[in-house]
């Protein structure tokens, strides 16, 4: 989890990711910032995160991001 939130954090200072519930909903994170979040992940993670899964879902906190790259690390 810290390595997300390390990742969150570079894209968008000064939220407190470990609490916030709603980022796709609340205007947190934009298009763009999800584009460079999944960059992000699948570098750091080793993961390939399709447009199958860029779901606002997947990235309505950095719980259900955690549990999006622990399901595609299980599939690999």
């Amino acid at each position: 989890m810290e390595k997300l939130l390390n990742i969150l954090n570079k894209i968008k200072p000064n939220i407190d990711f470990s609490k916030e519930q709603n980022l796709i909903e609340g205007g947190i994170l934009t298009s763009f910032d999800i584009i460079r979040l999944v960059a992000e992940l699948n570098s750091e993670f080793d993961i390939e995160i399709t447009p199958l899964y860029i779901l606002p879902e997947n990235f309505k906190s950095a719980e259900t991001i955690l549990k999006l790259i622990e399901k595609l690390q299980e599939e690999d």
